[in-house]
């Protein structure tokens, strides 16, 4: 009964935003990555290639990339102009990259799954539900989260 308490009232905080977005995010990056082991666990004799894991490699990099940028960085009240220019530079690259990932997962599920009657189709699709999965799982660890929260 005290866990259940303990658990409310971790969900019902000031600060339950930012948990409950970082929760979010983690279980999606999670079951991004979970969705392709599971693929390349069951019997596809080895279908998924290394090349193919990169895509969510990559898409991993664009997750950290996009969550180190603060939005105090980027805003317009940043003194440093030079610095506010890096840090919109590098969510860009970010942003470019996570989306790339899922390009290259759809060019990949189409070319390499859809179009070869000798590889399974939902390899193809696990690899897409994978970097879509993290692209998400980004975007609510970044939009989800009140930085004010940090700075008292």
């Amino acid at each position: 009964m005290d866990l259940l308490n303990n658990i409310c009232r971790w969900f019902s905080s000031e600060t339950s935003r930012n948990k409950n977005s970082a929760l979010a995010a983690g279980l999606l990056f999670f079951t991004g990555w979970w969705i392709l082991i599971d693929a390349m666990a069951g019997d596809s004799h080895y279908q998924i290639t290394t090349g193919h894991v990169f895509i969510g490699i990559f898409g991993t990099i664009s997750f950290c990339m996009i969550n180190t940028v603060k939005g105090e960085h980027i805003s317009d009240d940043n003194t440093s102009e030079s610095g506010a220019r890096i840090a919109k530079i590098w969510l860009l690259i970010g942003f470019v990259i996570g989306f790339a990932s899922i390009i290259a997962a759809i060019w990949v599920m189409v070319d390499d799954f859809v179009n070869n009657e000798k590889k399974d189709t939902s390899l193809g699709v696990a690899l897409l539900l994978q970097n879509v999965f993290i692209l998400f799982g980004s975007l609510v660890y970044k939009f989800g989260r009140n930085e004010e929260d940090w700075n008292e």
